[in-house]
């Protein structure tokens, strides 16, 4: 036996409810999967909770679990993972909050959470005007520009105490502003930055008429991954979140031309990244966020599309590759639901996939009919089952042999 390869697949949101444009199935038994359901029939499948109770449906959330960190015990918010991601430094003083850039009406209905889905290229001059105007350190305030309309604010620690809801809850409905202590600068600054958004929009031809505050937190501290589950690796994701708790967790984040977080990813260009990494890493993660977003357009052929390509450029040629390697365990699962019904994510179980090429099991299908039944693990233990074998070696002093 040689050394195990470990490889964790995450189509982010695909988990949902039956649809009733695809004749009561959910996207999951409604898309042509049969590289998904041939592992599955050789996987343990089983379902579990990957948004503890108490806390928000998020990705943050949810990808925190999937990469082995109890989200009660290190969850600090939403915002502070995506600052690492974008190399933003929060000091001990300092709270960050998500900026999205929205566009609300002029009844304050939630028009659109992304405005417009406008591109970095258009959004980075808004940001930059908005830094200008409200920000450039001003009040301890500054703005960071992201990726498309997620941007970032870091603001003194004193502005932290206040109740914000998640822009993509409230798509067609009345705007919910925040609440609380803090809840009068955060407004004063939502307020403040209509002229500057809608002057600045005018002229990249956006829609984008405010920013929106969210997901606030203060800089998180991550054990190492390497540390705690005995086996180094990389990750890639066209999402700030993603990327941000691998710079926390010590994992390397690729960039991978073409990986975008819209329906346009390319799938084989993340898959290669991930074969190729593997030939001299033990451990890649592979996100993918065109699920989630079908979900949050309530687009159900969008969303069996992407699983679709998940099954045919992804787990296809990666089942293909991995036997190449020796031993090799994989790990599917998402990172919350998000029904096509609902339009945003909810905190239901999902199902998960593990998968050892050295056991034989008796599976069943993956979707979430087939689990409905079964009683929900923490989704923060399955990495550690996954990675059994590593952690076993680093405990008798370095690479020996799989067990």
């Amino acid at each position: 036996m040689g050394l195990v390869k470990y490889v964790v697949l995450v189509p982010d949101g695909c988990a949902d409810e039956p649809v009733d444009e695809l004749d009561g199935k959910t996207p999951l038994e409604a898309a042509a999967l049969p590289n998904l359901q041939a592992l599955a029939r050789r996987s343990e499948v089983g379902r579990a909770t990957v948004i503890p109770g108490g806390l928000p449906p998020g990705s943050d959330v949810g990808n925190l679990a999937i990469l082995g960190y109890d989200p009660l015990e290190f969850h600090t918010g939403r915002a502070p993972i995506e600052a690492a991601a974008m190399g933003v430094d929060l000091a001990p003083d300092e709270v960050a909050y998500r900026c999205n850039l929205v566009t609300l009406g002029a009844d304050d209905t939630m028009v659109d959470f992304a405005a417009g889905h406008l591109s970095s290229e258009q959004s980075h001059p808004i940001v930059a005007a908005l830094d200008a105007e409200l920000g450039n350190g001003r009040d301890g305030v500054r703005f960071h520009a992201g990726v498309e309309y997620r941007h970032l604010v870091v603001t003194p620690s004193d502005w932290a105490d206040a109740d914000c809801t998640p822009p993509h809850d409230l798509t067609g409905k009345p705007a919910r502003f925040p609440t609380g202590p803090a809840a009068a600068k955060l407004l004063a600054l939502m307020d403040a930055s209509r002229p500057v958004v809608t002057a600045a929009a005018a002229e990249v031809g956006s829609i984008a008429t405010q920013i929106w505050l969210w997901g606030q937190g203060v800089r998180p501290t991550l054990p190492r991954f390497a540390d705690r589950f005995g086996v180094d690796g990389r990750l890639t994701s066209a999402v700030d979140l993603v990327r941000g708790l691998g710079v926390l967790a010590g994992i390397e984040v690729l960039d991978v031309p073409g990986a975008s977080a819209g329906f346009d990813n390319d799938y084989a260009a993340q898959r290669d990244a991930c074969v190729g990494s593997l030939r001299d890493r033990d451990f890649f993660l592979l996100h993918v966020e065109a699920t989630d977003e079908a979900g949050h357009q309530q687009n159900a052929a969008e969303k069996v599309a992407a699983l679709e390509h998940w099954d045919r450029e992804i787990i296809g040629p990666l089942l293909e590759a991995l036997p190449g390697f020796g031993p090799h365990r994989v790990l599917l699962l998402p990172d919350h639901a998000t029904p096509i019904r609902l339009g945003t994510h909810t905190s239901d179980p999902v199902p998960y996939l593990l998968y050892d090429s050295e056991v034989q099991v008796e599976g069943r299908a993956y979707t979430e009919t087939a689990v409905a039944g079964l009683t929900p693990v923490a989704a923060h233990g399955l990495m550690g089952r996954l990675t059994a074998s590593a952690r076993l070696r680093a405990v008798r002093g370095g690479p020996g042999r799989a067990g």
